[in-house]
């Protein structure tokens, strides 16, 4: 069985290769993980963030995002505190301004699933460049949501950090062309 090559055999980012990463996410919940994860992994690796996921459950609330834009500086103090926690105090203030913001589109549309889907019409793109082998790390889609989510108070999402949450929650099929997963998540050639 052919799988992507950016992962070490048997390691936590193969499992998460294997069982999330690009498979279309629909979920609030679950989304607003993957935003949080993403906001924070900025200027770290990906493997660290899956390795301190659990850290991350227990300091902001299982992820609950109706939770943590109730935090105040009590909570953010808390988190800084706690043991193998990343002691980044700006990024944990943008984790609790962003639950902030994601609940404003949630109550503005409905859901975040519908809006963040919406930007490519509930379609996975696979993007012919990527086909023929180049490799970026933003686009004109992740800079149009990034300056919306921008617009909208969201922090530490640019547009690098969104196009890898774009590939995280299935809009984007970066798998490689001959990975098991590329085929069973399909898409729109763009």
């Amino acid at each position: 069985m052919t799988k992507c090559k950016w992962f070490i055999d048997n390691s936590i980012l193969e499992h998460y290769h294997d069982t999330e990463w690009g498979i279309p996410c629909h979920t609030d919940k679950k989304l607003f993980e993957y935003l949080m994860l993403e906001s924070m992994s900025c200027g770290l690796s990906w493997k660290l963030m899956l390795v301190k996921r659990e850290v991350f459950r227990i300091c902001f609330a299982d992820f609950d995002y109706h939770k943590i834009s109730r935090f105040t500086s009590v909570d953010v103090e808390r988190i800084m505190q706690y043991p193998e926690m990343i002691k980044s105090k700006k990024k944990i203030e943008a984790i609790i301004n962003n639950a902030k913001c994601y609940l404003n589109i949630i109550e503005e549309i409905g859901s975040f699933d519908k809006y963040i889907w919406s930007f490519t019409n509930g379609e996975t793109y696979i993007y012919q460049s990527h086909l023929d082998g180049e490799f970026i790390t933003r686009n004109e889609l992740s800079d149009k949501i990034a300056k919306d989510l921008k617009k909208r108070g969201f922090k530490f999402l640019g547009s690098i950090i969104i196009y890898s949450y774009l590939q995280s929650i299935g809009i984007v099929n970066d798998h490689s062309p001959e990975c098991i997963m590329f085929k069973q998540i399909g898409g729109t050639i763009k």
